[in-house]
């Protein structure tokens, strides 16, 4: 808000002038008052970054800074007679604000007034977001989920504070998995095409990659007259499965084809685009039904090579160096890593160095400001290389690398596979949960007087938004334990709760009628009433830091809050049925708002929200 940067500048101006202090806005921080301690004031200022410059005790200072700078210049500019402080300085070192009714109602008609809740800042600064990176030889999984609906989020949350953003993928659509599944296609499949067995077409190749697994074993246990009585061929080896499976002739057929297709044999990269283009037709399906698209499409196949002259590069610039086995390496131990390959000796990419190439074709094509790359956690040394490596090449926009590191998710009964086919796929998971979605709604009776294309329309924008909601309000680094059951809970922490308290919204404002954006008569606020337009007014605030931490949950958790303050609202204060006429017509608009709040900020993470259940 206005009044509080004016208030704000004008005691950094008076401590520049009086103090000498640097007018740093670090100096002195503004945040909502805890509910909690509410009648002490709305917003407090935290002037403890200021006290190292004076030897005054807090409250002295504090008074210093109400009474001699222009702070109550400010309030009066902006007062006109309706605002007041409620205290001066407090020993904690907090000036506590606290505003008229008339403040806030004013407050609430310049939101309703704005056609966004936020005012872009960050117009000239471009962000490329990397999420999604399946690999192409089985379907999209549980992680995925994650990723895709982080990487979403955060795109919907940077353009919102007006970024321009590219939505980016990248395709691990080679190398020795996607062979494999070529490999048991061709020994086992007889022809068979998704459409011939009505599988969907990621489905379809993964259970080929599935069924290479199984191959290997019959065949380590013909090789090595292992009996059927024995469970696990790797453990009665002692070898790790990587190892054992090497000795098998479906994995040697598996890197005959790896060589075939690098050398550009036909019939072998024939089936690959057949292959791939079936996984692509999966994928697509999958990103339609949950809501997620993308619009730069990378894939390794086309990208692996690149990196090879950033190699060069470094080689000339001596910032890499060629080790006596022939591979290219930088030194990081000075930087608190150690030394890490970017070459192979034998001359072949390794991940590292497709990603020191792509990065750079990305920065050609879009001369981004940042580079975000939405990838779990296991792979954050990974991104501490990348990024280091580009810098000490002098590549400035490396600068701007950001790797939004997430958790893994589990299962209530342990970590999710899917080497074995025990993935969490993405697809049974949706299914699973627009089951349990529409077992609930009906149970609860939220569907009467739905035709029944509007209740399978409602049941999936609830499951869907119970899924995108269960892993969107937990802080990325966090581990998520994921339960479809808990998910979908319309009294709980999730998504259902927030959708239906928009859907309670929307059918007060129905009855309503016609809103009106200009209140002519002032009304005596309540706490809940204050506390709405609270947490109206620090939407914007809170996108900022959202976006600066690369954080949805801080927009599910902000978005839960208001929806949990309007029920405690509602609860204590009739709308439709308020004591008098300006009470009712506040009141009314206030819900208006609240609701497209709710909208937007669930809107943000990709979630729909009902009129209606």
């Amino acid at each position: 808000m206005k009044v509080l940067n004016a208030i704000k500048a004008s005691i950094l101006d008076y401590c520049q002038q009086e103090f000498g202090i640097e007018n740093n806005p670090n100096f002195l921080n503004i945040s909502l008052t805890n509910p909690n301690f509410r009648s002490t004031g709305d917003y407090s200022f935290n002037f403890n970054g200021l006290r190292k410059f004076t030897t005054l005790d807090n409250t002295a200072f504090g008074e210093k800074l109400i009474n001699e700078s222009n702070f109550k210049l400010v309030i009066a500019e902006y007062d006109k007679g309706n605002f007041q402080i409620a205290s001066a300085a407090l020993k904690t070192g907090f000036i506590n604000v606290k505003f008229s009714d008339l403040f806030w109602q004013i407050q609430l008609q310049e939101i309703a007034a704005k056609a966004q809740f936020t005012t872009h800042s960050k117009k000239a600064e471009k962000v490329l977001v990397e999420y999604g990176g399946p690999n192409t030889n089985k379907p999209l999984h549980i992680g995925h989920v994650r990723n895709m609906f982080l990487g979403f989020a955060m795109c919907e949350i940077l353009k919102a504070n007006g970024y321009k953003v590219i939505k980016a993928n990248i395709y691990n659509d080679r190398g020795i998995a996607i062979c494999k599944s070529m490999a048991a296609y061709i020994e086992r499949s007889k022809g068979a095409t998704p459409e011939s067995t009505g599988i969907k077409g990621d489905h379809f190749v993964g259970d080929y990659y599935v069924l290479f697994g199984r191959i290997v074993e019959e065949q380590l246990r013909a090789i090595h007259h292992i009996p059927e009585d024995v469970a696990n061929v790797y453990k009665h080896l002692g070898k790790e499965r990587e190892v054992a499976e090497q000795e098998t002739p479906i994995f040697q057929f598996a890197k005959e084809l790896l060589l075939k297709w690098e050398a550009g044999e036909e019939q072998t990269v024939n089936l690959w685009k057949q292959m791939n283009a079936w996984v692509y037709e999966g994928f697509n399906q999958t990103y339609n039904n949950i809501g997620v698209d993308f619009e730069k499409n990378y894939y390794e196949s086309e990208t692996y090579k690149l990196g090879k002259s950033v190699i060069t590069e470094g080689l000339e610039k001596k910032v890499f160096y060629k080790r006596a086995d022939g591979a290219v390496a930088i030194d990081l131990t000075a930087d608190g890593l150690d030394e890490k390959v970017l070459l192979r000796s034998d001359g072949t990419s390794i991940y590292i160095t497709q990603d020191l190439g792509t990065a750079q074709l990305r920065y050609d094509e879009f001369a981004m400001d940042k580079m975000v790359y939405v990838v779990a956690n296991e792979q954050d040394y990974h991104f501490k290389v990348l990024k280091l490596a580009l810098q000490k090449l002098g590549k400035k926009w490396a600068d701007g690398i950001y790797h939004l590191s997430y958790a893994l998710v589990e299962s209530p009964t342990g970590r999710f596979k899917s080497r074995e086919g025990k993935t969490a796929d993405a697809d049974d998971l949706i299914a699973e949960v627009l089951r349990i979605a529409e077992e609930q709604t009906k149970a609860l009776g939220k569907i009467d007087g739905f035709t029944n294309e509007q209740a399978e329309e409602l049941y999936k924008t609830i499951g869907l938004g119970a899924l995108k909601f269960f892993v969107l309000r937990v802080n990325p680094y966090k581990k998520i334990i994921f339960n479809p059951e808990e998910s979908i809970d319309f009294h709980g922490h999730t998504g259902p709760y927030i959708q239906f308290a928009h859907a309670r919204i929307c059918a007060i404002l129905r009855k309503a009628g016609a809103v009106e954006q200009k209140l002519k008569d002032a009304v005596a606020l309540s706490n809940t009433e204050r506390d709405l337009i609270l947490m109206l007014s620090d939407y914007p605030n809170m996108l900022t830091t959202a976006a600066e931490k690369y954080d949805p949950s801080e927009v599910a958790n902000y978005v839960y809050k208001l929806a949990q303050a309007y029920s405690k609202f509602y609860s204590e204060q009739p709308v439709l049925a308020a004591e008098n006429e300006a009470e009712k017509k506040f009141r009314v608009l206030l819900s208006a708002q609240v609701a497209r709040l709710i909208n937007e900020g669930m809107k943000l993470l990709g979630i729909r929200v009902p009129e209606k259940m």
